[in-house]
């Protein structure tokens, strides 16, 4: 009785940035809707939405990140917490040295 109802989560599967594109194209097209071209392709309905709007962003038709500039951001964001790990690893091996030459 437990399990009824409740639907197991669906695997996380990653798309080649081809089929993304057939895809957005296929719903600015606009012979069906975005919801119709997510059942037929077994997608859900936020990510193709998503596509299309990253989509647009990256034509320059809406405001937003392009994904280059999401890609840059993610890579500076890795780059700073490195980092700040490399000084949170000096200021202990300053702490300790310190410590051992009193």
């Amino acid at each position: 009785m437990e399990s009824m109802g409740k639907k197991k989560p669906r695997p996380r599967r990653s798309f080649t940035p081809q089929f993304k594109a057939e895809i957005v194209e296929l719903c600015q097209r606009g012979d069906r809707t975005v919801g119709q071209i997510a059942k037929d392709f077994d997608l859900t309905e936020t990510a193709v939405r998503d596509w299309v709007k990253q989509a647009e962003v990256d034509a320059g038709e809406r405001d937003g990140l392009t994904s280059s500039e999401r890609e840059e951001l993610a890579a500076l964001r890795r780059e700073n917490r490195r980092l700040r790990e490399d000084v949170d690893i000096l200021k202990r091996a300053t702490a300790f040295f310190a410590k051992e030459t009193r």
